[in-house]
């Protein structure tokens, strides 16, 4: 997995690729602690994001957890594979998915 990131002033844009799983998922925790201090508008998108595990929902609930109190938090290009992931899971009624 790799993660790229976009902060401009109080807007971040994570771009995340290859797999979201138990062996990468804390990776991605440790750059959105980092990252979402005084942040007001997150967006994350999955164009690249071939695959997602429980452990990778984790992640992204903390973060949706954390921008709720702060501000927003979006998913964007989620592919078909991954949406089903979310759809299966309830995360599509939980996460703001674009």
């Amino acid at each position: 997995m790799t993660v790229e990131t976009k902060k401009t002033g109080n807007d971040l844009e994570m771009f995340i690729k290859g797999r979201l799983d138990t062996t990468t998922s804390p990776e991605l925790e440790m750059k959105l602690k980092d990252a979402l201090t005084d942040i007001k508008s997150l967006v994350i998108d999955i164009k690249d994001l071939e695959y997602v595990s429980s452990a990778g929902l984790r992640v992204l609930l903390q973060a949706q957890k954390v921008m709720n109190k702060q501000g927003s938090m979006v998913i964007r290009n989620a592919s078909e594979d991954v949406m089903e992931i979310f759809e299966v899971t309830g995360f599509s009624d939980i996460l703001t998915i674009e």
